[in-house]
């Protein structure tokens, strides 16, 4: 009997812990929606754990955004995402769609359009801020803003910054050049520590007029961010000519007012992002530099392939970093007193000789077409990038560039995702991290700390602070340089960010 006792109260005991999971709020509790009504309702009251499922149709969204302000855990995640993958598809005419100002907020295979009649009224879909710590945007498909991802710190009293946010697996483009006056960049991630840029597929990214373009950049005092294995296409479907940047650390620089730690106008912005690492990407077809490190304090950039760019800029004397592994047309050069080391790098390629080598470069098919001995088994083993673009693990001797073509073809369009490649990611965790919470004002502060004023820090630019260098003869009369137009019609827009 005592036996049988024992062997019941063991069963008790079981059943109380699975009683207290299911209690605890870390299963998530599905809220169906079906139009943008319910929508708004179901964020409005959202609490952890909730998965807000969105109906396969349309979701036409106007007047106010979206506001996301409750919070999260890192357990219980409050989840918006589509009931099949891209099967909700928002319209959105708004200035911001969702403005994200809690913590751990998730956001997963949705196919939002901007369609406001005026470019400069779709600013962002996303526009993160404050303590809106360990963000995800993941499988989504977002196309027609002047940045479709905003990040920024919430001034006041207190700061708060959003650390630890990915964002994996989305595609993201305009459908035409935009036609405004403001800074036009798919990803703006102002401050914030180790965030994760992954396996996106950006391309198309073009203004009508006026200044440079950035695929994405990472900016204004962050730290330990990681771009990897997304493909890069400055042209793919749209010809607006213009100077059009890949990837960036330091972007066109940032106010000093708006730059971590300080936060201060008397502390310049003297390094725009510290210990970030670009690896395994593929960037093609830009009108200027593939790659630009602005102000970046210990940057790495390995393993990198870039088709048709002008190279890599290493830009002002707090810039410091390693180039290892890469190949590219164009060069590989140190620009007004910054400093980097290079090895095991192939550059100087001819676009021609990479159309050569692939099925169709411009387009991000790496395919093997041609010869491809100059790669293989020339490449530095790096433990900063133990896998390649596929996600494969690198074996024997390590191939230059982000693919592995020892290890034979792989699909290349869009970038597999899979999961981080793991291997000096910079600090940055993919469960979100953790950061200051609380205090976030929701984007109202009334400025815009990740503003791309179309000027160098300090002054020392003859071009905007945007980077840009004409190279590619072909373009250059085409190339806009008028850096100072990325200010042009922010102004009266800053009191609605």
């Amino acid at each position: 009997m005592a036996y049988d006792w024992r062997m019941r109260r063991h069963v008790i005991s079981i059943v109380t812990l699975i009683a207290l999971a299911y209690s605890s709020g870390a299963q998530a509790a599905p809220v169906p929606v079906s139009n943008p009504t319910e929508l708004r309702s179901a964020i409005a009251a959202a609490k952890p754990g909730d998965e807000i499922v969105l109906a396969d149709g349309t979701y036409a969204i106007s007047g106010s955004n979206i506001a996301c302000s409750a919070n999260g855990t890192a357990e219980a995640a409050i989840v918006v995402r589509s009931a099949t993958p891209r099967g909700a598809k928002l319209d959105l005419s708004t200035l911001e769609g969702f403005v994200v100002s809690g913590a751990n907020w998730h956001f997963d295979g949705l196919d939002i359009k901007g369609t406001c009649a005026n470019d400069d009224d779709c600013e962002h879909a996303f526009h993160v801020v404050g303590g809106a710590t360990g963000f995800i945007l993941r499988g989504s498909r977002i196309a027609d803003f002047n940045a479709q991802l905003k990040v920024n710190a919430s001034l006041g009293s207190t700061v708060t910054v959003p650390h630890g946010g990915i964002v994996e697996g989305n595609e993201l483009f305009d459908s035409r050049a935009r036609n405004t006056g403001n800074p036009v960049t798919k990803l703006n991630i102002d401050t914030g520590d180790g965030w994760i840029v992954r396996a996106n597929y950006i391309h198309d990214f073009h203004r009508a007029s006026g200044s440079p373009t950035y695929g994405a950049f990472m900016k204004s005092g962050g730290k330990n961010g990681v771009f990897e294995r997304n493909l890069v296409l400055c042209t793919k479907d749209d010809p607006t000519p213009g100077t059009h940047i890949g990837l960036s650390f330091g972007g066109g620089g940032t106010d000093a007012r708006f730059c971590a730690p300080a936060f201060d106008a008397n502390v310049p912005c003297t390094v725009e992002h510290e210990g970030g690492i670009m690896r395994n990407n593929v960037i093609a077809n830009c009108s200027d530099v593939g790659i630009y490190v602005n102000r970046g304090r210990s940057t790495k950039l390995v393993h990198n392939t870039l088709i048709a760019t002008a190279g890599i800029d290493f830009r002002f004397d707090t810039t410091t970093g390693e180039a290892r592994g890469n190949v590219l047309t164009g060069t590989i050069r140190n620009r007004d007193g910054a400093t980097h080391t290079a090895s095991d790098n192939l550059a100087n390629i001819a676009q021609g000789t990479f159309e050569q080598m692939y099925t169709a470069p411009l387009l991000g098919d790496l395919r093997k077409k041609g010869e491809l001995a100059a790669l293989i088994g020339k490449g530095p083993t790096n433990a900063d990038a133990p896998n390649d673009y596929c996600l494969r693990t690198r074996t024997g001797a390590w191939d230059l560039g982000a693919l592995q073509h020892s290890l034979g073809d792989c699909s290349t369009v869009p970038p597999p995702l899979g999961g981080s490649s793991s291997g000096g990611d910079g600090g940055a965790s993919s469960s979100g991290g953790n950061g200051p919470g609380g205090g976030a004002d929701g984007g109202s502060s009334g400025t815009d700390p990740g503003s791309s004023s179309g000027a160098s820090p300090d002054g020392a630019s003859d071009d905007g602070g945007c980077g840009c260098r004409v190279t590619r003869a072909s373009d250059a009369s085409a190339f806009a340089l008028a850096g100072a137009a990325f200010a042009v019609g922010l102004a009266r827009r800053r009191r609605r960010r």
